[in-house]
């Protein structure tokens, strides 16, 4: 079993950066992909980006391509997503995913998930 906390959200106005945390514990040995997903009140959740849990690749959704980054310390066990130039768009909870499958997109299957951090942006 692998346990996932998120940290880091909060409230910004638009224009301004946000980084996003999720500390990984457990098994950690299985993991091969992680990802970071989001909910907005009303919506559906959505993929926001993914990586390579060894290799570091990674896939973004089109709507934060070339402003959000997401990386990972796999010596830490961490996961974090750069978040920059935020819209009101992006608010949302922000989920952070877990899969032991060598994938790291939208549709991988995801066996670990966290609780959520909050993000609002305002206008």
């Amino acid at each position: 079993q692998v346990q996932l906390v998120e940290s880091g959200g909060g409230l910004v106005q638009a224009g301004d950066s946000l980084r996003l945390s999720c500390a990984a514990s457990g098994r950690t040995f299985v993991i091969n992909g992680m990802a970071w997903f989001r909910q907005a009140p009303g919506k559906e959740r959505e993929f926001v980006a993914g990586i390579s849990w060894s290799g570091g690749s990674t896939d973004y959704t089109d709507s934060v391509k070339g402003r959000f980054s997401i990386s990972r310390d796999r010596a830490k066990n961490m996961l974090y997503l750069q978040m920059n130039s935020l819209k009101p768009e992006d608010t949302a909870v922000y989920y952070c995913a877990a899969s032991r499958t060598n994938t790291w997109g939208p549709r991988t299957k995801y066996d670990s998930w966290g609780q959520g951090t909050q993000v609002t942006v305002s206008s």
